[in-house]
């Protein structure tokens, strides 16, 4: 029996040698002080662990807690437990098996006791009975996860001639909800949740518990829209008020081929569920080839990303900006862009949203301002002339805390005037975290850099914050002066946005002007500076270098 690993948890040295002492020869031990220490040890060594010896008083986290927790979750609720305490009393052995403990022994130990419900716990457990009890989710009474495997195998394999699909369900913020309400609230969700997951999917279907607040089905292919709609009418219809201010997510993906695990199958539902995570309107999603295909193209970046920037397949290229007062250049905005050696010229809204989610955005924005620093060095060292150029400043930079250091180191490097460096942080990022960002841009004004809010308009953020912040210059998202240009003069909103920026001295940059219309109106209504294609598209450093000469 050496090969069993018994988990010992209890706050008592002397305790524990004991039990240590009368076990190692039998078994492997291991020990924790506190609850919190052996969840630790279980995260680790998962089911390997055969049996807990677990005292309740402890500090940190004591032993009823220890259990709630285990016992919520899938892949250790099953690991016998035997409560070990000093109290006798019929009412503390109760409460430790209402808290899921498998069996209860009294302090002090009768060691020949432990030793044999040890035994005969760890023999149950894996006998066929046992084993039986685990195809049932203990708290729902679904399938269990491997055993919904086996199931839906076993029904694909004796109807090779039917259709059928997965369907996996997800209840948005469960976790927020278990926090904020309690454990024992939180179960009764799921318990809820289960019931009504059940009669959306019909009587026929086949359903499982996937994870905590995941639920998944097979069904027939037929009959995966009635499901479908009836997941549709259960969300409209009032629930109890455990359920009222849940949202529920659906992903469905339907078998299309029967050679890839069923894991897989259940991964493809289960990824396809989440990509309408937070998303208020959606509640359901299909996986399909385009989502395949979409997914795949996503790795296949997320595998290059890092090989392209120690290859320099990254490349900054230069959008002219134009003052409307004479109509010469007076700046540019550095755009990255990205040759794949097999790929060749890719967009940056197939990659940039990507680095975003990863936070690889961050270190391809540190080459950035690299590039653009050397550029401007450079071009200081041939004599041109010196015009600023923007970099843009993402969200994931502005929480970093060395930012500062960061740009004032690479204006030292390159003996650059940090006023040459224009700093574009994007609307949205300002709502998030204000008084951080105040505070960060006050630091780097305070250094010399320019700073621009970028994509004014594309947002919500308030008018009365462009108050609170010590901005520079404010740039117009090109959608919000497209589609204020199209609306009659009365109900345009841009010449009270360009007033008003000059009202609290702020320069205005229009982007994504495209016509000497847009450029007309603009300049009629004050607007300093633009950029877009009607002046000047991106172009190379090369290009850019002609356009200084």
């Amino acid at each position: 029996m050496k090969q069993h690993q018994i988990l010992i948890v209890e706050d008592n040295q002397l305790n524990r040698e004991i039990l240590r002492t009368a076990l190692e020869d039998e078994y492997i031990i291991l020990e924790a002080e506190h609850g919190k220490e052996a969840l630790d040890i279980l995260k680790q060594h998962g089911e390997n662990i055969s049996l807990i010896l677990l005292d309740v008083m402890m500090p940190v986290m004591d032993g009823y807690a220890f259990l709630d927790t285990i016992k919520a979750e899938t892949e250790f609720s099953m690991i016998p437990v035997i409560v070990t305490t000093q109290g006798q009393s019929e009412e503390e052995e109760l409460t430790a098996l209402k808290h899921g403990a498998t069996d209860f022994v009294p302090k002090p130990y009768r060691l020949q006791i432990i030793k044999h419900r040890m035994e005969n716990l760890i023999k149950l457990r894996e006998t066929a009975a046992l084993a039986n009890s685990f195809k049932y989710d203990r708290l729902t009474g679904l399938y269990s996860k491997e055993y919904f495997y086996t199931k839906v195998r076993e029904c694909l394999d004796k109807n090779p001639e039917k259709g059928y699909a997965i369907l996996c369900c997800n209840l948005e913020n469960f976790k927020l909800y278990n926090d904020t309400f309690g454990r024992d609230s939180g179960d009764q969700l799921i318990i809820e949740e289960a019931k009504i997951f059940q009669n959306r999917v019909g009587e026929d279907a086949i359903c499982g518990r996937y994870s905590a607040d995941r639920f998944l089905a097979l069904v027939e292919k037929e009959r995966e829209k009635d499901g479908r709609q009836r997941f549709e009418q259960a969300r409209k219809v009032t629930r109890s008020g455990l359920m009222e201010n849940i949202s529920v997510k659906l992903g469905i993906y339907e078998i299309v081929d029967r050679s890839i695990s069923i894991e897989q199958m259940c991964d493809r539902a289960a990824w396809v569920m989440d990509t309408i995570k937070g998303i208020y309107n959606q509640h359901v999603a299909v996986y399909d080839d385009t989502l395949r295909n979409r997914l795949l193209r996503e790795q296949e970046i997320t595998d290059a990303m890092g090989q392209a920037l120690s290859e320099k397949q990254f490349t900054v290229y230069f959008q002219p900006k134009y003052s409307f007062k004479d109509g010469c250049m007076v700046g540019a905005e550095a755009l990255v862009r990205w040759i794949h050696p097999t790929w060749g010229f890719m967009s940056p809204g197939e990659f940039v949203p990507l680095f975003e989610k990863n936070g690889f955005v961050q270190q391809l924005d540190e080459y950035v301002w690299e590039c653009v620093c050397e550029k401007l060095h450079e071009w200081k060292v041939k004599g041109y002339p010196q015009i600023p150029v923007s970099v843009n400043v993402s969200r994931t930079d502005i929480y970093q805390s060395h930012l500062v250091e960061t740009f004032c180191n690479l204006t030292d490097k390159y003996d650059i005037d940090p006023a040459l460096l224009h700093l574009e942080i994007t609307e949205s990022a300002y709502t998030e975290s204000p008084d951080q960002i105040i505070n960060m841009v006050k630091k780097l004004q305070g250094c010399g850099f320019v700073i621009e809010m970028d994509d004014f308009g594309s947002g919500y953020s308030s008018l009365n914050m462009l108050g609170r912040m010590s901005l520079d210059i404010l740039k117009l998202d090109m959608a919000f002066v497209r589609n204020e240009l199209e609306k009659p003069l009365d109900e345009n909103l841009l010449q009270d946005v360009i007033s008003m920026a000059h009202r609290i001295h702020l320069k205005v940059v229009a982007e994504g002007v495209e016509t000497e219309e847009q450029a007309e109106c603009l300049r009629a209504m004050g607007c300093d500076y633009a950029q877009g294609y009607f002046f000047a598209k991106p172009m190379s450093d090369v290009e850019f270098e002609n356009q200084l000469g």
